[in-house]
């Protein structure tokens, strides 16, 4: 039962704890890579829902849309309704937020272990003085 809860658990070790193994870390990071990828996933399909039924897109004039616009480029086409305008304006505001959310969630255990190390380093050297 520990494997599986190895498996799910993403949560950072104390810095009293040593630091993950290079095999356990790689499996964390995966994790948190996966989970940023989903929902930069589920940000790209609000997006293309949202230019495809009210702006009337194409799929793929709304995945282009929506990718760009994610990506922080900007609209490719020209939006025709004031509604669509609107989603566009709300998407950016909330594509934003989604990108710094996924730059997080795939640099926190980078930025944690890096952290970690330093700390731990530091608690075994006091404890040899």
């Amino acid at each position: 039962m520990a494997r599986r809860r190895d498996l799910f658990e993403l949560s950072f070790e104390h810095k009293r704890q040593a630091p993950l193994s290079a095999a356990r870390f790689r499996h964390r990071l995966y994790g948190y890579l996966g989970f940023a990828l989903l929902v930069i996933a589920v940000a790209l399909s609000i997006g293309m829902l949202g230019y495809h039924f009210i702006e009337g897109m194409r799929w793929i004039d709304a995945f282009l849309n929506a990718a760009m616009i994610l990506g922080g480029m900007g609209p490719v086409s020209e939006l025709k309704t004031d509604l669509g305008k609107l989603f566009a304006g709300c998407y950016a505001l909330f594509a934003g937020l989604v990108f710094l959310a996924a730059a997080g969630l795939i640099f926190g255990p980078l930025v944690h272990r890096l952290l970690h190390r330093f700390h731990f380093a530091e608690d075994d050297s006091a404890a040899g003085e």
